[in-house]
């Protein structure tokens, strides 16, 4: 569950990154290795290091460490946290949007002919 604004900006800026929702999606088919997870990015070991400490810091991912392998896995409550903040702005959003038709429809009926 999201605790404050400062979960909620460090994930979504783990999410602001390309190569790091490329990781997300792939995590969604299930655990993953490190090697795994570097295989369809063009980038230095490294960098898939550096993206993946900013999504585990980000609460979206966590690993497990066995002998020599780090394995990662979805940290799932985390992007349901996500899905909640975004519902809750649709619903604000579609509200305000309601409102608006309303006033403009009564508007069009007042208007003079």
């Amino acid at each position: 569950m999201i605790e404050s604004q400062a979960d909620l900006d460090r994930m979504f800026h783990a999410l602001s990154d390309r190569s790091r929702r490329g990781m997300i999606d792939r995590l969604g088919r299930g655990p993953a290795s490190v090697t795994e997870l570097a295989a369809p990015l063009a980038v230095a070991l490294p960098t898939v290091m550096k993206h993946l400490q900013v999504l585990e810091e980000s609460g979206l991912v966590f690993s497990e460490k066995s002998g020599r392998v780090r394995t990662y896995r979805l940290q799932q409550d985390a992007l349901a946290a996500v899905e909640r903040w975004v519902q809750q702005r649709k619903i604000q959003w579609t509200t305000t949007f309601d409102r608006l038709d309303h006033f403009l429809a009564n508007e069009t009926e007042t208007l003079p002919e």
